[in-house]
């Protein structure tokens, strides 16, 4: 998996809202540098395991396609003696 970076301004965004998480869940101002930091903790030490997730999530839609696409494939087919 390679590192999960994001833009300037996805980064900002996310600081942001770490900055309001803390302030309305824990009453506690939090900085940009710090926020950032905590930001950059969780990509690398947790991110995979989201990542790993929207994997397994696109995996099973993907099969559930196909399973459907196969399906219409076999009702597309014409009797014959052949099996």
């Amino acid at each position: 998996m390679a590192n999960i970076k994001f833009t300037r301004e996805q980064t900002a965004i996310l600081v942001g809202e770490i900055q309001k998480y803390f302030d309305k869940e824990l009453g506690q101002e939090i900085g940009d540098f710090d926020a950032e930091f905590l930001l950059d903790f969780f990509s690398e030490k947790i991110g995979g395991y989201y990542y790993n997730q929207g994997l397994n999530d696109a995996r099973a839609l993907l099969d559930a396609k196909l399973d459907t696409i196969t399906e219409s494939f076999y009702e597309l087919e014409k009797i014959t003696e052949f099996d």
